[in-house]
């Protein structure tokens, strides 16, 4: 067989359902020969943003694969990869690559060395009988440790080179994960349970480690508030009375409460990093961390404790070792913590509430959010945002309650993202009802591929929020918004919606808010895409708390 067909016939042994491709790869052929669905999209970007959303619905159970031509092809897909690695989403990536007698020819791009610093393992598959060799070593790195992309990079003469049916020796490859080091593990109790007001601060290593079942018991057996970072949103659900939603650029007035209360922050699947994707400690707190990576360790403070290990099995041993210390009941209180947090709850929500529920014309973007909470089913929902205000506005107030019913991100922050995200997502989770929120600046960005959707029949719901201006931007450049308009953007989204095949519809009543939403629901309930364009106004108030 030539190794196109040995890479191939891997990928289906693996379970690969789609190739996420763009557009020329005889890889491509050799995988619909194999039974493999080629999704193409508009732009390679979008297409890695298609295979990490798909990864991520599954946690990783099945892989996204990206395919892309040498060259140009990699070259454009170099943002996408980028931010999988920043979001931490195990991809595997298969560009082509030039013939290895042209290999270092300029202006040949060498994808392996381009690509180190945004993948956790990147090779070339110098010969063909060492195809199964990288394709084993690739889907080991992808399916233990921390969750990052790999890329296989295979020049076109190997593709095409035979390999013997005796050297193709493949068997599928499973994850390895570890538990923590049982004394670390009682080291860390013992600081969680001697401390008067500790808070529980987790991150999206529960979610890819499935762990957030033993995260609810954990909290209730310490009687722990817990936070979580934007990317970890949707980890523990945000209706349970020891919730205190999401710590990021935006937050909870519920997290800036406990958080500087605190006397003790317990990190569990979290990299413990300041930035939008999550919220800085306070100083003078003790600190305990159980991750996966060692590299998250000791990074912007000294840690007192810390544990390495999967989230789920780090997660059971210390249930197992509170009970070994405080007995089987733990330190379950009398329900005190459960109402503090509901008091500063509903303080923080009757603050918002005349913006959440507002009337006014144009269209307050909170009363969208808050609309849309209110009459979708939030445990049939996957909700995703996009960068800028839709996901400072939507993190805070959207209450994810189903592990994975909110797909977060900002440790990168690429406008556009949240389209392709939600695409794969769909893909991975085809019975999920899958909305992104998006503002006039994404739409930009990635609006074109909202033909992938309709093309391949994908039935998402875009919501855009248009209000015709980059919010938030005139204040840091106030004479090139006065004098040149620099902030000022135009688009008529409902129509592009239509001109590319899709649903659109074009809303200015806040009354029409779930209406709109109704009428887009029944739109995918046939299989095509929708998109609903409010109309907004530019709302730069955000729920932010600063640290006192």
């Amino acid at each position: 067989m030539q190794g196109n067909t040995a890479i191939a016939n891997i990928l289906k042994m693996e379970g690969t359902e789609y190739l996420f491709c763009y557009p020329a790869n005889p890889l491509i052929e050799a995988a619909a020969i194999a039974g493999i669905q080629p999704i193409m999209s508009r732009t390679e970007r979008t297409t890695v943003n298609m295979a990490d959303g798909y990864t991520r619905v599954t946690n990783g159970k099945r892989t996204g694969v990206v395919v892309t031509q040498a060259g140009p092809g990699i070259e454009n897909a170099f943002a996408g990869i980028a931010h999988a690695y920043a979001e931490s989403t195990p991809i595997l990536v298969i560009p082509g690559g030039t013939a290895r007698n042209r290999l270092g020819q300029s202006p040949d791009f060498d994808a392996v060395s381009a690509y180190q610093g945004v993948t956790k393992w990147v090779t070339q598959a110098n010969q063909a009988d060492r195809i199964p060799e990288m394709m084993r070593r690739a889907y080991t790195f992808l399916r233990s440790g921390r969750a990052s992309p790999v890329m296989v990079q295979v020049p076109s003469d190997v593709a095409q080179e035979e390999i013997s049916e005796e050297a193709f020796d493949y068997r599928q490859v499973k994850g390895y994960k570890c538990a923590g080091d049982p004394s670390d593990i009682a080291d860390a109790v013992k600081a969680l349970l001697a401390a008067q007001n500790p808070v529980i601060y987790a991150g999206q290593g529960i979610l890819w480690a499935e762990a957030s079942e033993e995260l609810k018991q954990f909290a209730e057996l310490v009687n722990a508030p817990v936070f979580t970072t934007n990317t970890g949103k949707s980890a523990f659900p945000e209706n349970h009375p020891l919730s205190l939603g999401t710590g990021a650029g935006t937050m909870t007035k519920m997290v800036r409460h406990f958080l500087d209360k605190a006397d003790l922050v317990f990190g569990i699947g979290t990299s413990f990093t300041t930035n939008l994707a999550s919220v800085g400690v306070p100083a003078g707190k003790i600190l305990v961390q159980c991750t996966v990576d060692e590299k998250d360790l000791n990074k912007e403070q000294q840690l007192h404790h810390a544990v390495i290990g999967d989230a789920k099995l780090v997660l059971r041993q210390l249930i197992e070792e509170v009970a070994k210390q405080a007995g089987s009941e733990g330190r379950k209180g009398d329900g005190s913590v459960e109402a503090e947090v509901k008091r500063v709850k509903d303080e923080w929500l009757e603050e918002w509430m005349p913006l959440l529920t507002s009337d006014e014309v144009p269209i307050n973007p909170y009363r969208v959010i808050w609309d849309l909470m209110h009459t979708v089913d939030r445990t049939q929902t996957i909700v995703t945002h996009d960068s800028g205000h839709p996901r400072d506005q939507t993190i805070p107030f959207y209450e994810a309650i189903v592990p994975r019913g909110y797909l977060g991100w900002g440790n990168s922050s690429q406008l556009g993202y949240g389209l392709g995200l939600a695409m794969g997502a769909k893909l991975g989770a085809p019975d999920k009802m899958v909305v992104n929120i998006m503002g006039d600046a994404a739409i930009g960005m990635a609006g074109m591929d909202i033909e992938t959707a309709v093309r391949h029949k994908i039935p998402i719901l875009t919501i855009v929020l248009n209000n015709h201006v980059l919010s938030g931007y005139a204040r840091n450049y106030p004479v090139a918004t006065e004098r040149f308009g620099f902030t000022n953007l135009y688009g008529e989204y409902a129509d592009l919606a239509r001109s590319l095949g899709g649903y659109g519809e074009r809303i200015e009543d806040p009354s029409e808010i779930i209406p709109a939403i109704g009428r887009a629901r029944d739109v995918m309930s046939q299989g095509g895409p929708a998109l609903l364009e409010f109309m907004t106004k530019e709302e730069n108030n955000l729920s932010r708390y600063p640290a006192r």
